[in-house]
């Protein structure tokens, strides 16, 4: 199918995010306006413990308007190689520096309206090295066991998509 662009404006420039209006081209001939959030790639780490947990967050989310359970994650810099971000991340998020981080794929979290693409890492080899959180963060750790973590997930518990999706890539390396 050609879907081509025709034209293309920033309609808003934000914090966390830019919303872009693109005049496309559809197969069949017509036009149609798309609205699209330009957003950076973004990391989700599982970390995983010597003692079989997975480190987990709660963490309220404003849009939700709850407190959700989720895998840490974070929004890469630019020009920061994703590796790099998953490293930070979780040092910010749960004060824990990962031994190693295994790639496990990457995937686009909404990619009906967005153009955010998230790395999963599995992370072990956990040691004691936070850095500062990010100030308009409130985040509680909670380690949960891996069985558990399913049983929640397949249980509707998790709501928070990176973290099911996460899970899912992670199943072959934590069974």
């Amino acid at each position: 199918m050609a879907f081509e662009v025709m034209h293309t404006e920033t309609a808003f420039r934000g914090r966390a995010f830019d919303v872009r209006q693109d005049q496309v081209s559809l197969p069949d001939g017509n036009q149609a306006r798309l609205d699209v959030i330009v957003h950076n790639e973004s990391v989700v780490m599982i970390p995983l413990d010597a003692d079989g947990l997975i480190w987990f967050i709660r963490q309220y989310r404003h849009p939700a308007l709850m407190e959700l359970l989720e895998l840490p994650a974070g929004v890469m810099e630019a020009g920061e190689q994703p590796e790099y971000s998953a490293g930070r991340e979780i040092r910010e998020e749960i004060g824990m520096a990962a031994g190693k981080l295994r790639k496990l794929g990457a995937f686009f979290l909404a990619p009906g309206y967005s153009t955010e693409l998230m790395h999963v890492y599995l992370a072990t080899g956990l040691n004691e090295d936070p850095l500062q959180p990010d100030r308009d963060e409130f985040i509680r750790v909670e380690k949960i066991s891996v069985q558990e973590a399913y049983r929640l997930a397949e249980s509707s518990q998790i709501q928070d998509a990176k973290t099911l999706a996460a899970l899912l890539l992670a199943r072959p390396y934590l069974e």
